[in-house]
């Protein structure tokens, strides 16, 4: 359901005052997609000192408007998916709404991307909000996880790795049909992505707040250092949105550093 109006600003390109969102989005496409594997974006909030979890959690850092945008990023995708932790922390909810549903299949597509969710070692519960849609769900999980309680509806796949390798996940969604796959969280998923260089878009919400506490970052440090650290990796800016005083910012990153 569309609780709008969310109106905003284009900043970028293109300036327009005062214009609703479904339209200042109309004519988003996703980036051309990468030879060999499912083109891969990261949606995330964060606060203006670059915080992404107010009390635990990403709720509380974005506006219904910010939500609205998450909504209509994913109908764009085939996949959305998350890390085991977003799933034990919030429940995780993956879909698009009654009225983007509704476009998905005049279009004719499944009314919701597949969900994807990527854990390691870690327990994952086996019931939640996640668990209870029609679209499908993937749940990966690291070879040694002791998970085995798949709910109806869920395929299980068991990486040959204690921690599912970022490339190994891409080539089994791709697989199964999947040719784009949007990740929303968290920090360690985002991170493990980054390092096999395998981040094609980034979509941030910045949100108006400062918080100065410790909490994740939108991608937590590589372990064992960034390959980025001295050559970062340059991603062109393709889009800025306002709404009141959050920013919604899209940056595209080649595969070329």
């Amino acid at each position: 359901m569309n609780d709008g109006p969310h109106i905003v600003d284009r900043l970028w390109p293109d300036p327009v005052a005062e214009i609703a969102l479904d339209e200042a989005m109309a004519s988003f496409e996703l980036a051309e997609l990468p030879a060999g594997r499912p083109l891969v974006a990261i949606n995330m909030v964060t606060s203006v000192d670059g915080r992404a979890q107010l009390r635990g959690t990403a709720e509380g850092l974005g506006s219904r408007t910010d939500r609205r945008l998450m909504r209509l990023y994913r109908a764009a995708f085939d996949a959305v998916g998350s890390g085991s932790g977003t799933l034990r922390a919030t429940g995780v909810w993956l879909r698009v709404g009654d009225d983007l549903a509704a476009r998905r299949e005049a279009q004719g597509r499944p009314p919701n991307p597949i969900g994807v969710v990527i854990a390691g070692t870690e327990p994952v519960p086996s019931e939640g909000s996640w668990y209870e849609g029609d679209e499908p769900r993937i749940l990966i999980v690291g070879r040694d996880n002791p998970f085995a309680d798949v709910p109806a509806g869920t395929e299980l796949l068991r990486a040959p790795h204690e921690r599912p390798d970022p490339a190994w996940v891409l080539e089994q969604l791709s697989s199964r049909g999947i040719r784009s796959l949007l990740l929303e969280g968290g920090p360690h998923i985002n991170a493990a992505f980054l390092e096999d260089e395998l981040i094609d878009e980034v979509y941030w919400t910045i949100g108006a707040h400062l918080l100065g506490t410790d909490a994740l970052r939108m991608i937590a440090p590589v372990p064992g250092g960034s390959p980025y650290a001295d050559e970062p990796r340059h991603g062109r800016l393709t889009s800025v949105l306002r709404h009141a005083d959050e920013l919604f910012v899209r940056y595209r990153f080649d595969a070329d550093r």
